[in-house]
């Protein structure tokens, strides 16, 4: 399963009322350290699918979610569950350290 993108549209239903667990990476196109991790981030999608969606949102593009959550640097990833935010981590980090990170959270 591939990373979905999630919008300020979006959101509600994509995120806040998943009946799964949903990380959202914030991120820019002219963001290196988000294009550092988009590829791990495909990568986990495909391994952890059944546990959680794994989504991303442009900031550029859809302002008004990253705004109302204070997102003032990127990546900035957050888990969600229930709809509620359960845990963050900001910036990049390899593969094996978001993997590891994600699933104590899950």
């Amino acid at each position: 399963m591939a990373t979905t993108a999630v919008t300020d549209a979006s959101f509600q239903s994509d995120v806040l009322e998943s009946d799964k667990p949903v990380l959202v990476d914030f991120w820019a196109d002219w963001c290196g350290p988000c294009k550092m991790i988009a590829p791990a981030l495909e990568e986990l999608s495909e391994e952890l699918g059944d546990k959680v969606t794994i989504a991303k949102m442009d900031i550029m593009e859809n302002p008004d979610v990253p705004g109302s959550m204070g997102v003032q640097s990127i990546p900035y990833l957050v888990l969600f569950k229930n709809g509620e935010q359960a845990a963050q981590m900001r910036g990049a980090a390899p593969k094996g350290q978001l993997k590891q990170w994600l699933e104590s959270e899950l």
